[in-house]
């Protein structure tokens, strides 16, 4: 099971850390620490040096790394996606994400140890860290990028009925997306000369998501693995449509877990479109269950380009959909 959530994550109050004295110098000095930064990430960093609440750290976080960012690339900030990545998407290198830690030093009076960095990859990963370390929490195990090849070769859903183009999988959910191309076999029906994603399809992408964590993401016991072959759906609740999608779209996929004790795992999902909202699933419940690590061996990488051959033989999909389109 996934590690148990932080006791004040599940209250209506906010988890406050006692604050340190904020003197007008300190204003002051926070002023021309931000100079460059956006009003908005000024009154952040205020708010939390007087009350110590953590939720203005995102602000924060983002205010500070727009401020490093070039120009034309920080409308992706405003998305605030977590699932940025540092140097591919926002061109972050190692000199500048020091000149970002330094400043986030100061500006919460806090050290981070160089070593600690490593794993900071996206956003939400950079969001995450220094939360915890705010909070004194545990460090969260780092985002896991996959591509196509490794979802391929860890899915029991295979092409044509994969709908993830790649993913990222973290402790605490997984991100993924997928391209409508309009080559896929349903559309060619779906509808006559008015090709549109089913819902039915897109609720599946959000299924194979949460498939794809509890095969990578969830924790387990020593020696023990989620088998693939044991995971199947069983339910969904509060599924809504709210955007026709099309070919040429890209679903941008979500999913975060909501229970998990074995053999059911629940949880809640939404697919959007650039900032619009397009589907959302408040519980997706699937069962599962536990093998030995060394009766279950993990296709390598290398091999993908097998599972994704032309002969047309293709696993059982274990997920079916529970809306029609």
């Amino acid at each position: 099971m996934p590690e148990a959530a932080p006791s004040h994550l599940g209250s209506n109050k906010p988890f406050v850390i006692p604050a340190k004295p904020f003197a007008p110098e300190d204003e002051a000095s926070l002023r021309e620490a931000l100079k460059r930064c956006s009003p908005s990430t000024f009154e952040a960093a205020v708010q939390f040096r007087k009350t110590g609440n953590p939720e203005h750290l995102p602000a924060v976080v983002i205010g500070v790394i727009e401020r490093f960012v070039e120009p034309d690339l920080r409308t992706k900030l405003k998305d605030a996606d977590d699932d940025l990545r540092l140097i591919e998407d926002l061109g972050i290198d190692s000199l500048t994400m020091m000149e970002i830690v330094i400043l986030v030093e100061d500006l919460l009076q806090m050290s981070i140890n160089n070593d600690e960095l490593r794993n900071l990859r996206t956003v939400g990963d950079v969001k995450t860290f220094i939360d915890c370390k705010v909070r004194g929490l545990e460090l969260p195990k780092p985002t896991k990028f996959l591509p196509i090849e490794h979802i391929a070769a860890v899915m029991p859903i295979q092409p044509p009925f994969l709908f993830l183009n790649e993913a990222s999988v973290s402790s605490s959910g997984a991100n993924g997306k997928y391209k409508i191309t309009g080559q896929e076999f349903f559309l060619q029906g779906h509808f006559k000369d008015n090709p549109v994603m089913p819902a039915s399809i897109m609720l599946e992408a959000l299924g194979q998501l949460a498939v794809l964590f509890l095969l990578e993401g969830a924790t387990t016991g020593p020696g023990k693995i989620i088998s693939p072959n044991t995971i199947f759906f069983t339910g969904c609740e509060g599924v809504r449509a709210h955007r026709v999608c099309r070919p040429g779209d890209i679903l941008t996929l979500s999913i975060k877990p909501k229970r998990m004790k074995m053999p059911l795992a629940t949880f809640e999902g939404a697919i959007r479109v650039g900032q619009e909202k397009a589907a959302i699933a408040e519980e997706i419940t699937m069962t599962f269950g536990f093998a030995e690590a060394s009766s279950q061996p993990v296709m390598p990488a290398d091999n993908a380009a097998k599972v994704n051959g032309a002969n047309g033989s293709h696993s059982p999909t274990p997920l079916r959909a529970a809306v029609n389109a």
